[in-house]
């Protein structure tokens, strides 16, 4: 079995929840775990991180991410801004279900001043262990990239 490549990013407000997640998903042995920053509490700013994870994942280097910011919004809106990127803002576990199974996301965004590690890790274990459910939605997932075409 293939190991799941998976990127982390953080920005400051975000910064103690990743360190606390990374050292959880160190112990999965079917993880590649790459760490993106920041790496402080220091001051930072949201969009050098969403940009950065969302290139991971585009140029083939991540299969999924996480991205954390103190609402998990900016970073969120910022991963989006890719066209092969599907960020899903994921503040519990049944969003996390549903961000995979209906919209094959590809990065999961948390709140990190929202939500607690206990809560972060049901939602990140359902993220990884939830596979997209096609179908229907996979025509849904096409008409997501912006074509000029449309406009």
């Amino acid at each position: 079995m293939d190991k799941i490549k998976l990127a982390i990013t953080a920005d400051h407000a975000g910064f103690n929840l990743k360190k606390q997640i990374i050292e959880y998903l160190k112990k999965k042995k079917n993880l590649l775990i790459k760490d993106l920053g920041t790496d402080s509490n220091e001051s930072v700013d949201y969009p050098d991180f969403g940009h950065k994870i969302a290139a991971e994942i585009e140029n083939g280097k991540a299969d999924f991410g996480i991205s954390i910011c103190g609402s998990g919004n900016g970073i969120n809106m910022t991963a989006n801004k890719h066209q092969g990127i599907r960020s899903a803002l994921c503040w519990n576990e049944e969003i996390s279900r549903l961000a995979r199974a209906h919209n094959d996301a590809n990065i999961c965004a948390l709140p990190g001043r929202f939500i607690n590690i206990e809560q972060a890790i049901v939602i990140i274990e359902r993220f990884l262990n939830t596979g997209f459910d096609g179908e229907r939605h996979e025509r849904r997932k096409r008409k997501i990239p912006l074509r000029n075409n449309l406009m």
